[in-house]
């Protein structure tokens, strides 16, 4: 009899473990979660440039890392250490006084509702309405493009968007980094145009 009940339960035992193992292929992967909620998602924070009004944290995170990128382009044109980016925003930095500020700011929030929208914002804040990558990057048709970019001046540019990520907590080693790389080198074939 003990070496029935031992049969009957190691049978048991495989059984059960075979059953487990197989309902465990049927399970799906967890989904990862989208850049945007990474980032902080729909969860609402006081905006610190508008005193007293609220912003999805997922959307001032974009926003940080797009006014830090069109920071360190300005400085660098500024600087004339970039010879072959000045020329794609010589027409936005040309414009002057209110006009200027005005348009920057437009470009970062262009910008911002862009990569809030793509990458997992749902809010209706975060819908990008401008022009598609192929003619918001030809000057043919956005007079504020100062030219078409080369490879070497877009992989540049991401260098850019890769240290305001590190400077606003995003740092190059993880996967939410490699993920908005990712997304950048997907807009690399419609952008770069020459």
């Amino acid at each position: 009899m003990k070496n029935f009940s031992k049969i009957t339960l190691s049978v048991l035992i495989m059984a059960s473990a075979t059953l487990i193992s197989c309902s465990n292929d049927d399970d799906p992967a967890p989904v990862k979660a989208t850049i945007y909620t990474r980032l902080g998602g729909t969860t609402m924070v006081s905006d610190p440039d508008n005193q007293g009004q609220m912003i999805e944290q997922g959307r001032l995170s974009f926003r940080k890392v797009v006014n830090s990128t069109i920071g360190l382009i300005v400085a660098d044109i500024q600087s004339n250490a970039s010879g072959n980016l000045q020329a794609h925003f010589a027409p936005l930095l040309a414009e002057t006084g209110d006009t200027q500020a005005t348009n920057i700011a437009k470009l970062s929030d262009n910008l911002t509702n862009f990569f809030s929208f793509n990458t997992g914002g749902t809010n209706a804040v975060n819908t990008y309405s401008g022009l598609n990558m192929v003619a918001a990057h030809d000057p043919a048709v956005n007079k504020r493009m100062g030219t078409k970019a080369s490879n070497a001046e877009y992989t540049k540019f991401e260098g850019y968007v890769g240290a305001a990520a590190n400077a606003n907590g995003v740092a190059s080693n993880t996967e939410l980094y490699t993920d908005i790389v990712a997304v950048l080198e997907s807009l690399r074939t419609p952008i770069v145009q020459k």
